[in-house]
């Protein structure tokens, strides 16, 4: 076993022995959500790295800190990978719901697509407070976690065949576009990883180049941490409280491990 896959399972708390199957895979994305803070910090800090398999198992397995779309699912990817899953990382261009547009940054979601038994499903660690927690089909059928309810339809446009829609427990009450791709182009050259990195970085438009954001599943909901606010979601219900730098360092330490 190597190295790789050690300190995945360490992280995660699965044990060596335990092989991950199809059937089971379910319950390890929900592990990783819960363990692995989706976070902008290397961003804002200015102490980005280039994206290798070598510099995610240091930054995330050694070092425990958590990152964006294109670093947890790429550590997930080689898991994935050296347990015998037949996966692919795809890029995907998000949807501004608030006002109603696609980004302008393009294709700067990175996500797993599997293939299993001949179908093909989406698996997605890095999606935010929106990140389905399951395996999801890319067939149009929904799946159902604690988190909400997601699927994939295949939807041909301008930016792919595939639209990935999410309907979030507690706060949706209709499907919502999460975003679209191709599902027949996949990333055949992990560089790739480095140009959607330096767009975060970079773009006008990005979210994550302008103030920390840190979130975590829990047992209950998520918690949220920004610069100026701590947000909990427990059982469905809302607490938000308003933060100053000090108290940030505090709770991003005690509750997020960073």
């Amino acid at each position: 076993m190597t190295n790789l896959n050690i300190l995945f399972r360490k992280r995660l708390g699965i044990p060596c022995d335990k092989v991950i199957t199809f059937e089971n895979l379910n319950a390890v994305l929900e592990k990783a959500a819960k363990a692995i803070p989706f976070e902008n910090l290397c961003i804002i800090e200015n102490r980005t790295n280039e994206i290798t398999k070598e510099n995610l198992i240091k930054k995330i397995l050694e070092q425990n800190e958590g990152g964006l779309c294109y670093e947890l699912n790429s550590i997930l990817y080689f898991f994935l990978i050296e347990n015998g899953f037949n996966t692919n990382l795809i890029r995907a261009i998000r949807y501004d719901y608030n006002n109603q547009k696609w980004s302008t940054m393009g294709k700067t979601h990175v996500a797993n697509m599997i293939k299993h038994n001949g179908q093909f499903y989406i698996v997605d660690i890095g999606f935010g407070g929106n990140s389905p927690l399951k395996i999801v089909p890319v067939n149009g059928e929904t799946a159902t976690s604690n988190n909400g309810e997601f699927k994939v339809e295949n939807i041909n446009s301008e930016h792919g065949d595939s639209v990935f829609y999410i309907k979030l427990k507690h706060k949706d009450t209709d499907w919502k576009i999460g975003y679209a791709f191709d599902s027949k182009k996949v990333m055949k050259d992990l560089a790739e990883l480095n140009e959607v990195q330096k767009i975060n970085i970079e773009h006008s438009e990005s979210k994550f180049n302008k103030k920390s954001l840190i979130t975590k599943f829990t047992d209950k909901g998520t918690m949220t941490l920004t610069d100026t606010s701590f947000t909990e979601w427990v059982d469905g219900k809302l607490k938000k409280k308003e933060i100053d730098k000090k108290l940030f360092l505090e709770i991003a330490k005690r509750y997020f491990g960073l």
